[in-house]
């Protein structure tokens, strides 16, 4: 099993060209949902091939899910193949710069038993700065077939929740959200604002440092073990807006040596969809 999650600008660009690595672009933004695949067509890694966030990465929201529910693994499977990765691929994802879209990516891949799969550390901002090279239009990329291995121990459902009830906290339920929507105090995207009771709030920037680079283990190992304790075998589940940006936390969690948080991939988004569910408000 691969143990490194993050990878270089100046590694990848000595692979590029390998047939054995494959290369995904997932540029997002949620104010422009076409800027991405515009962007991707404007200038990208060469070889990379493209997934969009709505269209490849999510299925279609529906009544009582949240914003970005999980593809079918039929769906996905045919994603990827179309990228080009098969059982043999190590997998490198990126994005403009933090990870944030990258990294759901990064564990839709793991979630369906692919575990060669790793994040570019600094994201095309990073690869661009060293000046590596561009290329435009769409990638010539060859499918192949994958075949998925989904493994759905990885995933919290809103049922598990709110069956969990009184007892949620001790399960270690992380927020990944900005502290300012945590709180409540605003909330750009979604009908309601607050939090679940009982999760505590780790925002996904904290992993970074002021660049938008990774922070080394060490210090992403400190930030676990104020949440977690020092047992790294400690369970947890990470959760956000709609399931994106926690798959950043959860990347965090395995490149420090702690225990793989599961996804509640319905999050915020889908926990309000049921005005009877329970929110709090200002600090956990």
């Amino acid at each position: 099993m691969n143990d490194q999650q993050l990878v270089s600008v100046e590694e990848l660009n000595i692979r590029l060209g390998d047939d054995a690595w494959r290369i995904i672009d997932c540029r997002f933004d949620l104010s422009d949902s076409r800027a991405g695949r515009k962007n991707y067509e404007s200038g990208h890694i060469p070889g990379a091939g493209f997934a969009d966030l709505n269209e490849d990465l999510a299925a279609t929201k529906k009544p009582g899910t949240g914003r970005h529910p999980l593809p079918s693994v039929e769906s996905a499977a045919a994603v990827f193949s179309r990228l080009g990765i098969d059982h043999r691929s190590t997998v490198v994802v990126y994005d403009g710069a933090n990870g944030a879209m990258a990294a759901r990516t990064w564990w839709m891949l793991r979630w369906l038993g692919h575990d060669s799969v790793r994040l570019l550390n600094g994201g095309l901002a990073a690869w661009t700065e060293r000046q590596y090279p561009l290329e435009t239009g769409n990638a010539s990329i060859v499918p192949r077939a994958f075949e998925p291995k989904p493994r759905n121990n990885l995933i919290v459902t809103t049922e598990e929740l709110v069956h969990a009830g009184a007892e949620l906290a001790g399960r270690n339920l992380l927020d990944a959200r900005d502290r300012a929507r945590f709180r409540g105090d605003i909330e750009p995207i979604d009908t309601v604002a607050g939090h679940i009771p009982g999760a505590r709030n780790m925002p996904f920037l904290d992993s970074l440092d002021g660049d938008g680079f990774w922070k080394s283990r060490e210090q992403r190992r400190e930030l676990w073990l104020r949440q977690l304790g020092t047992d790294p075998s400690t369970g947890s589940i990470a959760m956000c807006g709609s399931g994106v940006t926690a798959c950043h936390l959860i990347l965090s969690a395995v490149d420090a040596g702690f225990c793989e948080p599961r996804l509640y991939v319905g999050s915020w988004s889908e926990w309000i969809t049921d005005p009877g569910r329970p929110i709090e408000l200002g600090e956990a």
